[in-house]
């Protein structure tokens, strides 16, 4: 059994820790309200518009950003966090990496990386090609910023250098779940619904016109979504992280106190007994 003093710094040590991990929890939960609210308050417009635009490419006659080409060149949006101590949010994208790499269509082509996010890029630049790292994205993340990123990628589209494009990043659910996401960011996938085909909808000033304006906003608000939702699932991730360890670390200082006070016992038994045998020696 390790001595006293050696228990008492080992629960000193776990109740720093403890302190630690407490406050990491609570900055993240603060953080992940702004986020959430964020994230929620644009899904239905950024739903909507993927949408509509997916439904007007596939009639119109400006296929630039839906054109199907062999998948010859393909880049991967790879998003993750910065920092780490937030769980498995981050290997999980790694894992859902290297499950795209793997699919049978892809055996043949050449795949590349644009990385958002230092985790992500420190697992892949070891091993792919990275043609761009935008992890200082998340220092200023609004709007603007992505849509320098969303444009180019388009250009690389529209310029034939890669042939599909996919993102695939944490989809915020709630605080405590995250669910990895791989969706399709160029050539704009083709919108099978019914409702959606059977609509008619009428064009001011032409719908070649609308279309070519508002099919780059849709991929840069795709984009932007995309990037949020991972944004809030780190904090929801950490903060759930950083909750359980502080419970572990709460459980742990309690089990060392118990085997402080039972060797401080022991230790004081010893001593009693030690003075008990000694005046018994003097009497005798």
């Amino acid at each position: 059994m390790a001595n006293l003093k050696e228990i008492r710094i080992r629960i000193s040590s776990v109740s720093s820790t403890m302190q630690i991990t407490s406050a990491m929890k609570m900055v993240s939960a603060a953080k992940l309200k702004k986020a959430q609210d964020a994230i929620i308050a644009m899904r239905p417009y950024s739903n909507k518009l993927s949408e509509l635009m997916s439904g007007f490419s596939n009639s119109s006659s400006d296929k630039s950003f839906g054109q199907k080409r062999k998948e010859k060149n393909i880049l991967v949006i790879a998003i993750s966090s910065n920092r780490g101590l937030c769980g498995a949010f981050n290997a999980n994208i790694f894992k859902e990496v290297n499950k795209f790499k793997s699919k049978e269509e892809f055996q043949n082509s050449n795949i590349h990386f644009l990385t958002i996010g230092k985790k992500i890029n420190d697992s892949l630049s070891k091993s792919e090609k990275i043609i761009e790292n935008s992890s200082d994205l998340f220092d200023n993340l609004n709007y603007e910023n992505v849509s320098l990123i969303a444009e180019q990628l388009m250009s690389l589209f529209i310029d034939q250098k890669y042939d599909h494009m996919e993102i695939i990043y944490n989809s915020f659910k709630n605080a405590a779940t995250q669910i990895i996401k791989s969706e399709q960011f160029l050539p704009i996938p083709e919108n099978h619904r019914e409702d959606s085909e059977n609509k008619d909808y009428i064009f001011e000033p032409s719908q070649e016109a609308i279309v070519s304006t508002l099919i780059p906003k849709s991929l840069k608000m795709q984009l932007f979504k995309a990037v949020r939702d991972s944004f809030a699932s780190e904090h929801g991730a950490r903060m759930t992280a950083m909750h359980k360890a502080t419970d572990n670390a709460s459980e742990l200082r309690d089990e060392l106190k118990l085997t402080y006070n039972k060797a401080r016992q022991a230790s004081i038994t010893n001593e009693i007994l030690e003075i008990v045998g000694g005046a018994e020696a003097l009497n005798n």
